[in-house]
């Protein structure tokens, strides 16, 4: 696909450019464009069902989006983004779109990304109206970077993937998610972190702690790691690091694999391609405990009668931002007291 570098002054040291939000005032429908603040964006196809066994079409999937475009996009603005894509609705082919396509609006921010032998250019979506472009675009899920664009080697964020052991997704194998998930939280609490849950709107759940930014990818993904080890051996009856599945003998694998330069994790509320279209949702800690909950339990049709009602549990979350220096010295002093006890 071309390349192209965003269109506007203030780029940042990596070739972005900056952009402001913006506030929707139409639904979308079968009409060809809508206006999103100040922008009218082109609607394609919006009668296209895209999961046709709920009868969404596209047109509902852009309104969910700008729905839930505020709390959204408190997780995506800043970011590279990859476009998970599904032009034939979600059983269809898919595929995961990076390098920004020349047809794409110029008022779309970009960021120029170094990679071996070359660079991409992808997209950054900042406000209401490039998240609307991008479902247009029949982009069912975006995964944003753990890094923002002008420092694209330090994350802001590290990622603890929680799926339940093998293939299945029995209400046994939800329970050693859950079960998992408050053993991770707890010791990442004991290290001065602040972990939040979602669920993915697939399989399992994610823990997410903020960073502060001073840290590099090989340093966050190394300390990742050793967190898992330590849990990993406290119960290696239930949880492993080993990533190669015949190795795991039935438990949990407790994934840090994300935490590395270039890689992606879904969005909080983004609408996943599966059955129903379930969406990744942010919780509450104390929903962990609750029974009816699944990581599939609210989708593009439900969620947002959730934030309406309760609104977003991960609200204030970029206070919890913390150094890892002090957690990576906590933890040398639990894998000493591990190892003596």
């Amino acid at each position: 696909m071309t390349t192209r570098t965003g269109s506007r002054s203030n780029r940042t040291r990596t070739g972005a450019t900056s952009r402001t939000g913006s506030r929707s005032s139409s639904r979308a429908g079968t009409r060809d464009k809508i206006r999103v603040g100040d922008r009218r964006v082109a609607l394609s196809r919006p009668d296209k069902e895209l999961f046709p066994g709920d009868g969404i079409a596209k047109a509902e999937l852009v309104d969910y989006y700008r729905t839930v475009a505020r709390p959204m996009l408190t997780h995506l603005k800043d970011r590279p983004l990859v476009m998970e894509r599904y032009p034939d609705g979600y059983e269809g082919k898919s595929f995961f779109h990076k390098d920004v396509s020349g047809y794409f609006p110029e008022w779309i921010r970009t960021v120029r990304v170094p990679k071996e032998g070359g660079s991409l250019t992808m997209a950054v979506c900042d406000d209401k109206a490039t998240l609307v472009y991008l479902a247009n675009q029949a982009c069912i899920t975006p995964h944003p970077w753990l890094s923002l664009a002008d420092r694209l080697d330090c994350p802001d964020r590290l990622v603890f993937d929680l799926d339940p052991p093998g293939e299945g997704e029995s209400e046994d194998g939800f329970e050693t998610v859950r079960w998992s998930a408050r053993a991770l939280g707890d010791l990442l609490t004991e290290l001065g972190l602040r972990p939040a849950l979602m669920t993915t709107g697939s399989r399992g759940l994610h823990l997410v702690v903020l960073l502060d930014r001073h840290t590099d990818f090989d340093t966050a993904r190394q300390f990742a790691r050793r967190v898992a080890d330590v849990l990993a051996g406290r119960h290696s009856d239930r949880l492993t690091t080993e990533p190669r599945k015949n190795k795991r003998r039935g438990r949990l694998y407790l994934d840090t694999q994300r935490n590395a330069y270039a890689q992606t994790s879904v969005a909080p509320y983004a609408v996943r391609a599966r059955p129903h279209a379930p969406v990744a949702t942010p919780l509450d800690w104390a929903e962990l405990d609750d029974r009816d909950l699944t990581p599939r339990r609210w989708t593009l049709r439900t969620l947002p009668g959730r934030l309406d009602k309760d609104g977003d549990p991960w609200k204030g979350l970029s206070d919890c931002r913390r150094s890892l220096s002090g957690a990576r010295r906590r933890l040398d002093d639990l894998v000493r007291d591990d190892a003596v006890t």
